[in-house]
């Protein structure tokens, strides 16, 4: 039984708010704080009385005394970080000064720059040790599940693993003729940037979604896929041994691109500034404010979505590949929490780290990422907690 301060009132921090009522042996007390304390009031009566104590808060993310104040004023175990991935380092900052574990599920970024790796946090690591904490970087589905299926994978099924494609396809429809499913801004940051991916030592670098594969997805169907440079390659390369290739995929469908290529010719997705009636304001932040709120979209999304990692290896001297996955309904998990999948995927293992951190299974002094956790415990907490996966022992694989 422990108390988490929970920082972000969206979409995912509503369906981890859900999941930390549910496993109220692990949590008897929750603060939901944010920017925006109205949005935490909600969640905190949507969610409240159900055997958890909820209390609310405001503060400022990218504030450290303020953080620091709430922070010592609450004493929670654990920091579950669900603001913006722009805000990641304030926050470890203000879990070093008060002594507190710290949790996140995407990894920094600096807001004026659409570029995104693990070297500022993976920075903090010393820091961290010599406090005796732990930090968790990438506690969502990819980042999050995706490694720690490659971590399982790894123990007990191959001797070798050298290569791995992460496959991720969302073939929900919200009925909005375009829309994103988590935070636009982020988003978009992510789409428009170039793809990467690693092979034999080193990394290749493509135009924004210039590779295009075909994959028919269990329960989704064919769907197009476009490769894209995500945080958990970066990690994977340092921590599975052996991997000679790593590429991540993402489905779009045809509109969704059409829109997104308008927008970006017409200068919306800029994140540089421009004056606009004597206010400087990014063309990026706009469209954010004009598209539709991501947590809105739970009671209009139809489909499922199919999240996975196939490996090609060796093992016992042969050559293996397998395939793990796990499929989400939309329309079951807004009946379960009132969210769409994508929130649902990244917050449920916001939970089950945060939980494994606190119940002293998952332990360690320093900054960590997924992979580098025995996977075994969190492989049981998908199935317990709505994310069950699936298994493949002869997969199509990608060409």
């Amino acid at each position: 039984m422990g108390r988490a301060l929970i920082i972000g009132a969206g979409g995912v921090a509503s369906v981890a708010v859900a999941k930390c009522v549910q496993n109220s042996e692990v949590f008897s007390e929750l603060m939901i704080a944010s920017r925006t304390k109205a949005r935490c009031d909600e969640l905190a009566e949507k969610w409240g009385g159900k055997g958890v104590k909820i209390t609310t808060a405001q503060v400022d993310a990218d504030n450290v005394p303020e953080l620091v104040e709430l922070i010592k004023s609450y004493k929670p175990e654990i920091v579950i970080n669900l603001a913006l991935p722009y805000q990641d380092l304030t926050i470890m900052d203000a879990c070093l000064e008060t002594g507190v574990h710290y949790l996140d599920t995407a990894n920094y970024e600096p807001k004026d720059t659409a570029k995104f790796e693990y070297k500022w946090q993976w920075a903090y690591h010393d820091r961290f040790k010599e406090a005796g904490l732990m930090a968790l970087l990438g506690s969502g589905f990819d980042p999050g599940v995706t490694q720690v299926f490659s971590a399982y994978a790894m123990k007990h099924h191959f001797d070798e693993i050298h290569q791995i494609d992460i496959l991720d396809a969302n073939g929900g429809d919200h009925g909005y003729p375009f829309a994103t499913n988590f935070n636009p801004e982020i988003n978009i940051r992510e789409i428009t940037s170039n793809g990467r991916y690693w092979e034999n030592g080193e990394w290749i670098e493509t135009k924004p979604l210039e590779i295009k594969r075909e994959y028919d997805f269990a329960e989704v169907g064919k769907k197009d896929m476009y490769l894209l440079y995500h945080e958990e390659l970066e990690s994977l390369v340092k921590n599975i041994k052996g991997l000679k290739k790593i590429r991540f995929f993402m489905t779009f469908g045809q509109k969704y691109i059409t829109h997104l290529n308008v927008l970006e010719n017409v200068g919306m997705t800029s994140i540089e500034p421009i004056d606009f009636n004597g206010q400087k304001i990014a063309p990026i932040e706009f469209l954010k404010a004009v598209l539709p709120d991501p947590a809105s979209l739970g009671p209009r999304t139809h489909g499922k979505t199919n999240i996975g990692c196939i490996f090609q290896g060796i093992k016992d001297g042969k050559p293996k590949t397998y395939y793990l996955y796990n499929i989400c309904d939309h329309q079951e998990c807004y009946k379960e929490v009132g969210s769409q999948a994508i929130s649902y995927t990244t917050g449920v293992p916001a939970m089950i780290g945060a939980a494994l951190m606190m119940k002293g299974t998952w332990k360690g002094e320093g900054v960590f990422n997924m992979e580098e956790m025995d996977p075994d415990p969190f492989m049981e907490m998908l199935n317990k907690w709505g994310l069950p996966w699936r298994e493949c022992f002869d997969p199509v694989l990608v060409d």
